[in-house]
């Protein structure tokens, strides 16, 4: 089953396509991260989800409603946490939670206790006197309450030193064993997704490049070294071989394909007297990556 789905999700504003033909499916209980850089179109996707934009065309489902068709019953079902996100300052964290928990007949009050414990959050203090981090827990915390189906995360990490990171991500982990909730998650920081996501798409420029799961992905990118007795001529490199160099008798270059006993088969064809080695790449390494390529595609060519 899935949570989200999506076909040729289109938005469009005046002659800008901040969204073009986005169609993915955000499968139930994952934690899927939305992954592209500042203007790639994850807000504006977020935001047509929500039905806080109408798209241009195109359809979305979200619990398995229309999304131009959410309604109060749907929304009680959905979280959200951004990092513009306006809280009433003014009020202790007690409070934010006395004031939010008449509005959900969900809400459960054990695992109230329990977070609010396991955040380490101060009940008593007011929310202007908090941490930008301990500020996006808060807002977490009110959050996860009711158990939502659905949580959305906007850029939820922007402007967090690393420990307010380290401690969001693994409250966030920690609490996703105590529900059966479904993440999506829109960042542009690569790092703390790798921790969280098992399933992640990419956006550039408002199209979809790839969605897949984590593991998929970072299992067909390596890194490849092969060791050479000297200078070697391959002229045009196989499909899915980028950023080919040789210094000495070291080749390199990275396979986007990566499948152990085909890619050793290619390499013995181009390198017969090589000796193969193959390296795991993070998650920031095949987003550089991908940048690079698409910068030095042709422009108006195909992401």
């Amino acid at each position: 089953m899935n949570i989200i789905e999506t076909t040729s999700l289109s938005r469009r504003y005046w002659r800008t396509e901040a969204l073009r033909d986005l169609t993915l499916a955000v499968p139930a209980g994952s934690i899927f991260a939305l992954l592209g850089s500042n203007g790639a179109g994850k807000t504006t996707a977020i935001k047509v989800l929500m039905n806080l934009l109408p798209p241009t065309s195109g359809s979305a489902t979200v619990l398995g409603v229309d999304s131009r068709r959410l309604r109060e019953r749907e929304r009680a079902q959905i979280g959200y946490v951004s990092e513009n996100q306006k809280l009433p300052l003014w009020m202790s964290v007690r409070q934010l939670l006395d004031y939010c928990r008449p509005f959900y007949p969900t809400w459960d009050a054990a695992l109230e206790t329990k977070l609010l414990a396991q955040f380490d959050l101060p009940p008593e203090r007011k929310l202007k006197h908090l941490s930008r981090g301990m500020l996006m827990k808060a807002a977490l915390l009110s959050t996860l309450c009711y158990r939502p189906k659905l949580l959305v995360l906007d850029e939820p990490f922007s402007g967090l030193d690393p420990l307010a990171r380290d401690d969001f991500v693994r409250g966030l982990l920690e609490a996703s064993g105590l529900g059966d909730w479904t993440v999506l998650v829109s960042s542009h920081d690569i790092e703390e997704v790798e921790r969280l996501a098992d399933n992640i798409a990419l956006l550039e420029g408002g199209r979809l490049r790839f969605s897949e799961t984590t593991e998929s992905l970072l299992g067909r990118f390596r890194r490849m070294e092969v060791t050479v007795p000297g200078p070697v001529s391959i002229g045009a490199p196989p499909a899915g071989w980028l950023e080919l160099e040789q210094k000495g008798g070291l080749v390199k270059f990275i396979v986007t394909n990566f499948a152990r006993e085909t890619t050793e088969k290619t390499c013995r064809e181009y390198f017969p007297e090589g000796a193969v080695a193959a390296h795991p790449m993070t998650l920031r390494e095949i987003f550089v990556t991908l940048a690079r390529e698409t910068r030095t595609q042709p422009k108006g060519a195909a992401a």
